[in-house]
């Protein structure tokens, strides 16, 4: 998701305090995690010194599908998506630094230009000449960069309510204001105020499912994440999008919801409007994660696209 947790943070941590419900939260052990987040097609890559999460599946000779995740989130909000891709794909999904089981990023850059060569990196490292990139939120404006800058490795883009034109809170040029309060989440992270932001990202909050919240609770618990996900906040400096989505000649594909309270539905024209050769599928009771809130539905609409 966007940085929601900034964008709400201070109706949330104020009604937070009101109520009286900080909770203590202490780091989860990282292999308490790995038991429950480990799969036999996962591994631990060293990318740019940073020891990153990648879960690869699919056959290897296969078109690659890489795929970024949003703020807060991890590989596993893919889930869906790479079931139905990995008859036909490479699929490739990793967890950003300081997200999901990624280490944090050993040199402490959180900026797009960073994150743009781990990228790259990874790349290169599984032997990936070139490959379709799939990006939510945060994860789209990487994905959208990536292929302005090496447009030689982007075969198409799918971006899924892709973050960048600036916002009240969020301007060009300038990093966001993290309330101090918000900081405190590193020691106190009540599962309510967790609830708040995850839900904020459905189109209908109240079908958030138990197990979606546990999955993003307890990964923010990992070590070094709340420190992370703080830092990438201080050190997201939106730059304006339409001289660089000008450049982008990878046939892009476009899905939002139009219930979207994080990136509001009608960024998607902006979008259409700077890309030159980009379509958008809308849905209509679906907010910002159209992958998790309805996998069926938009997948079917990714497939039809690659097939192209």
């Amino acid at each position: 998701m966007r940085i929601a947790l900034l964008a709400l943070g201070g109706l949330a941590c104020t009604a937070i305090v009101a109520a009286g419900i900080w909770a203590w939260a202490p780091d989860r052990p990282r292999n308490q995690l790995e038991k429950k987040y480990w799969d036999s097609a996962t591994r631990y890559r060293v990318i740019g010194g940073t020891s990153l999460r990648v879960r690869t599946t699919g056959a290897k000779d296969a078109p690659a599908v890489l795929m970024l995740h949003g703020f807060g989130s991890s590989l596993e909000t893919w889930e869906p998506w790479a079931l139905r891709l990995s008859d036909r794909y490479q699929v490739v999904r990793f967890d950003l630094p300081g997200c999901g089981l990624s280490e944090a990023d050993r040199t402490g850059d959180y900026s797009d230009a960073h994150s743009l060569e781990i990228v790259r990196e990874l790349m290169d490292t599984l032997g990936i000449e070139q490959a379709v990139l799939v990006g939510n939120s945060m994860g789209g404006r990487i994905a959208w960069r990536f292929a302005a800058q090496f447009p030689e490795r982007t075969h198409k883009l799918v971006l899924i309510s892709p973050d960048g034109f600036a916002s009240p809170g969020f301007e060009y040029g300038k990093a966001p204001q993290v309330p101090s309060l918000l900081k405190l989440m590193k020691y106190f992270l009540p599962r309510s105020l967790v609830r708040i932001n995850v839900a904020a990202g459905n189109g209908d909050p109240r079908l958030l499912s138990a197990a979606t919240l546990d999955r993003y609770y307890e990964l923010l618990l990992a070590p070094g994440n709340r420190e992370a996900m703080i830092e990438r906040m201080q050190q997201s400096v939106l730059q304006d999008p339409i001289p660089i989505l000008r450049q982008i000649t990878a046939p892009t594909l476009l899905l939002w919801g139009r219930q979207d309270r994080l990136i509001p539905f009608s960024n998607s024209a902006d979008y259409l409007r700077a890309l030159s050769h980009s379509r958008l599928v809308a849905f209509s009771d679906v907010g910002h994660l159209p992958h998790e809130e309805a996998p069926a539905e938009s997948i079917a609409a990714v497939t039809e696209f690659l097939s192209m």
